[in-house]
């Protein structure tokens, strides 16, 4: 069989050369075409939902070279982001976020509007792999041209919300999409940073929830802008209407917020569409209270601010964890620590001199 594909000569050679099987192929047909900032950034910009992806994908990797291409994309796209409104949505696991999302996105693309769901998968401890199974539980939505459906491995983020929703997001917007919904893991003590990314904060719970009320943080209901009774509907109807009351209750309850809003209680359902509608009419005009007092302005630079603060620390971690040095110092520090030689606070103090010393 060799002898078939070699000559003598060849086979007795150091450097053996294959044959093209098929000489009238065109093998730079399946070459890989360098990816075009201008070129992907224009599709973008026309709502090609597969330049978008592509980018998304870019600003996910961890290699520099993608990252510097990346922050060019993002650079380009920042002066037509911005126009979209950022609906963040968080509750239990179970409470319907998914189907909710879906029969809302749905209802607001009946309304001339363009959806994207930015959704937030939990990673492994073990393996660090996600199941990124949002499409499959939104099928419906998926199938629109006016929606585009994004699922984001965790990396083990415990605010819920990926390192890199916000970028992601700002491509979304200058690709046309003017309602942003960010999914969450589920309620959590870290899950407020989905507040630091939206504008709208959205919080599901479930009918007949006492026990989840309970479990439910109290700074979470500080943050609520709205707090939906989901699957009101059937045998939980009754349920509902008691969990809402409860919930009426606790909202009169809560210190007033900076912008002195009342969070909105509505009962829904994804099943009949009790309170689609409604919570759609809330939230823009919640939207328009918030920029007739200037709060939504001010609020979007304090977020600017934090997240500029945020990926400041991470770029400070990702320099300690790649510098050799660093890291045979942090070695030596673990050791006294672990000898009582010296404290967490004092470890941390000379470590920092030593990065940052002038």
């Amino acid at each position: 069989m060799v002898s078939e594909i070699f000559s003598d000569n060849e086979i007795n050679s150091d450097k053996i050369e294959l044959k093209r099987v098929n000489p009238y192929l065109n093998i730079n047909k399946f070459k890989r075409k360098t990816f075009s900032i201008k070129d992907e950034f224009k599709k973008l910009l026309a709502g090609d939902t597969i330049a978008l992806g592509k980018a998304i994908t870019l600003i996910e990797s961890s290699n520099p070279y993608h990252k510097k291409k990346a922050n060019n994309i993002i650079k380009k796209c920042l002066p037509y982001s911005g126009k979209s409104i950022r609906i963040g949505i968080t509750g239990v696991p179970g409470v319907g976020k998914s189907t909710f999302i879906e029969t809302l996105g749905l209802y607001l693309i009946n309304e001339g509007h363009k959806v994207a769901v930015l959704t937030i998968d939990p990673s492994s401890e073990i393996s660090k792999g996600s199941i990124l199974g949002d499409k499959i539980r939104m099928e419906n939505l998926s199938k629109q041209k006016n929606a585009f459906i994004r699922s984001t491995p965790s990396g083990g983020n415990l605010g819920g919300v990926a390192r890199t929703t916000r970028e992601t997001m700002l491509l979304c917007e200058a690709a046309g999409f003017d309602i942003i919904i960010i999914e969450t893991l589920g309620v959590g003590q870290s899950e407020t940073t989905i507040k630091k990314l939206t504008d709208v904060f959205v919080l599901l719970v479930l009918p007949n929830s006492g026990d989840e009320i309970q479990g439910i943080k109290r700074g979470i209901m500080e943050m609520s802008d709205f707090i939906l009774i989901t699957k009101a509907d059937g045998d939980n109807l009754q349920a509902s209407y008691i969990t809402y009351n409860q919930m009426l209750n606790i909202v009169n309850l809560l210190p007033k917020k900076d912008n002195n809003w009342t969070p909105k209680v509505i009962l829904t359902s994804a099943k009949t569409n009790l309170g689609i509608k409604e919570t759609w009419s809330e939230i823009y005009n919640y939207i328009n209270y918030i920029k007739q007092n200037n709060f939504f302005y001010e609020n979007r630079k304090k977020q600017n601010t934090y997240w500029m603060m945020e990926t400041l620390n991470n770029i400070i971690n990702q320099y300690i964890n790649n510098n050799k040095k660093i890291k045979k110092l942090i070695n030596k520090l673990e050791k006294k620590l672990e000898n009582n030689k010296i404290s967490p606070f004092e470890a941390a103090e000379y470590l920092f001199l030593k990065i940052f010393k002038s």
